[in-house]
């Protein structure tokens, strides 16, 4: 080995490793086909985790959105319809997705999060490689404190306006009437000069309208139309059947509304073709589809995203895989300093190094295994329910666990904190069903268990002594998800509090000294401790939507970033920045690296 080698090498060893879920398709493949469904093939020869292609208005070109600089890792590229020509268009750390080519090709507008964090619209010259913030002018902007996010730009096709949905001065509603830990997202439809000028709402309020796209002579904009509650069931596979949406187009001179479709059915992503004829996406119930107002074609398939050429003969879309990533898969690492790296849920370490954690993947269950995936050993396999949220004893000897019914389940089923031994025997259950107990965490010393209790108004977190079998309240609000520091000094946890907001806080274990770490309106979870207690690692919402909400499929939180923070709350930084919902890092220890 070379001595340039041998460094790289070292150099390579000495990154900590983070381990963290992500909730999104783990591949994505781009394909063409013609638009009733015949000649369809691959548009890459080479898939490289393509998705959120558009044409350009003059034909020649398709832009795209690609994660093959690493996956979760998203830049635009530009490719010939046949294939050949590939070209990446923008390079950024950031997140840079839902591109349109100008009709002369010459300019990109698409969404970013580079700079404000936050999901802005961008113009790229490409030929100069000038950057400008279209939706950043103050002008443009909305309260910093709420969702404020701009997605799917359209440009005229006379290139003098960009049509643009946005969910500014809109507020942060959990769904079910404001119950729900996951958010809903209100959406405008705005058209603005490339130049920043003349903004101009062209939807109404209070309902959630999203990818608009121009009509051939430039008079008309379409969109999809949905109830803003139906945002959270259209990304739920069980729940997508339920919502409805209409397709929708204005007049820009007049403001006359014209109702394209009604009925049931969840249809989403219009676009104007030829003869008055407009192709749709239909999701949700039923198998994805292409449909066709003003034909009787119907295209279905495993489609998502569709984008038709300017003059409707073709159609470009997106095919994704749902199956689980491979545990420690690579992932793109934002931070020089650490490798990030994919994990199945709650992972957790032992002394020894050991990786524990729940199998949602494919039933819940729990396994341990070495830090890097192999010697995969399943200890528990439930039966009814789920295992959520195994955490190891201090003397890496045995396995605590909340067993039952949890997120909506957990009103009609009951949960108890149980523990295993490392070999999958001695399973004992620590707590009766009177309450719903679950995701345990142990004290340095391995004598006592935080966990949180939930139902018959006795929320909140408890501390149950090992040795006699007592209970302490510790708190009595709507808490969940606590962590014992290394230290013993402090239990991180989130609490619901205000209006339906949740944010991270810390208590002694005595109960004084408690402590609100975050203050975003957005939900802020899932804190986990770093080994030497000085930091602590989180879930947060707080730059918002990184793309309209009914178009994601099968996620919860699709504007869940990890950020890492000071014990007491300071010198919060972002440490993901995908497309996907990013949660539960964990930092595997160094002396299992070895």
């Amino acid at each position: 080995m070379s001595l340039l080698n041998f460094a790289q090498s070292v150099k390579q060893e000495t990154k900590k490793v983070m381990l963290m879920n992500r909730i999104g398709p783990s591949s994505s493949e781009l394909y063409v086909a013609n638009s009733d469904g015949t000649g369809e093939h691959p548009l890459l020869s080479k898939s490289g985790f393509d998705y959120d292609a558009s044409y350009a208005a003059n034909g020649k070109w398709i832009s795209f959105t690609s994660e093959r600089n690493g996956f979760g890792q998203a830049d635009i590229y530009r490719v010939h319809p046949d294939g050949t020509g590939l070209e990446r268009l923008t390079d950024s750390p950031a997140l840079d997705d839902q591109s349109a080519l100008s009709p002369d090709a010459l300019k990109l507008a698409f969404v970013s999060t580079r700079i404000a964090h936050k999901s802005n619209i961008w113009i790229l010259d490409i030929k100069t490689r000038k950057l400008n913030n279209l939706t950043g002018r103050p002008t443009i902007q909305g309260d910093s404190t709420k969702p404020d996010g701009f997605f799917h730009p359209s440009w005229s096709p006379d290139g003098k306006w960009i049509a643009f949905s946005s969910d500014r001065n809109t507020e942060w509603r959990g769904h079910g009437n404001g119950t729900g830990w996951e958010h809903i997202q209100e959406l405008s439809i705005y058209i603005v000069h490339p130049d920043g000028s003349g903004l101009r709402r062209i939807s109404r309020p209070g309902i959630c309208d999203g990818a608009p796209k121009w009509s051939p002579d430039g008079k008309s904009v379409v969109f999809y139309e949905i109830p803003v509650e139906d945002t959270w069931n259209a990304r739920r596979p069980n729940l997508a059947k339920k919502a409805t949406s209409q397709i929708i187009s204005v007049d820009l001179l007049t403001g006359k509304r014209t109702d394209i479709t009604s009925g049931s059915g969840l249809k989403l992503e219009p676009q104007f073709l030829k003869n008055g004829k407009i192709g749709y996406l239909v999701k949700g119930g039923v198998k994805p589809a292409l449909m066709y107002i003003g034909d009787t074609v119907v295209v279905k398939g495993n489609i998502h995203s569709p984008a038709w050429s300017p003059g409707g003969e073709k159609v470009v879309f997106e095919k994704v895989d749902f199956s689980p990533r491979p545990q420690n898969q690579p992932l793109y690492s934002w931070d020089k300093n650490y490798q990030y790296q994919y994990t199945d849920v709650f992972p957790n370490f032992s002394k020894n190094g050991e990786l524990v954690l729940t199998d949602k993947a494919t039933d819940s269950g729990i396994s341990i295994m070495d830090a890097d995936g192999s010697n995969k050993k399943r200890i528990f396999t439930p039966t009814n329910g789920v295992a959520f949220m195994p955490t190891w004893s201090p003397d890496g000897e045995w396995i605590a666990f909340g067993y039952g019914g949890f997120s909506q389940s957990r009103k009609t089923s009951a949960a108890k904190i149980m523990m295993i031994k490392k070999d999958g025997t001695g399973l004992i259950a620590l707590t009766d069903s009177t309450l719903n107990s679950g995701f345990p965490s142990f004290s340095p010393d391995g004598k006592n268990i935080v966990y949180r209790a939930w139902g018959a108004k006795n929320d909140g977190l408890r501390i149950l002594n090992l040795e006699n079998h007592t209970i302490k309240l510790l708190t009595s609000d709507y808490d969940n998800l606590p962590f014992w520091s290394p230290d013993g000094k402090l239990i991180s946890f989130t609490r619901k509090h205000g209006d339906n907001n949740f944010d991270i806080y810390t208590i002694r274990p005595d109960g004084t000294g408690l402590r609100q770490l975050t203050t975003s309106p957005a939900n802020d979870a899932h804190a986990m401790w770093t080994d030497d207690s000085k930091h602590l690692m989180w879930s947060s919402g707080i730059y918002g939507f990184k793309d309209e909400a009914a178009l994601y499929d099968g996620t919860f939180q699709p504007y869940g970033a990890i950020f890492i923070m000071n014990a007491d709350g300071t010198d919060k930084k972002q440490l993901t920045d995908s497309p996907w919902e990013d949660s539960m890092p964990c930092f595997v220890p160094r002396a299992d690296r070895h």
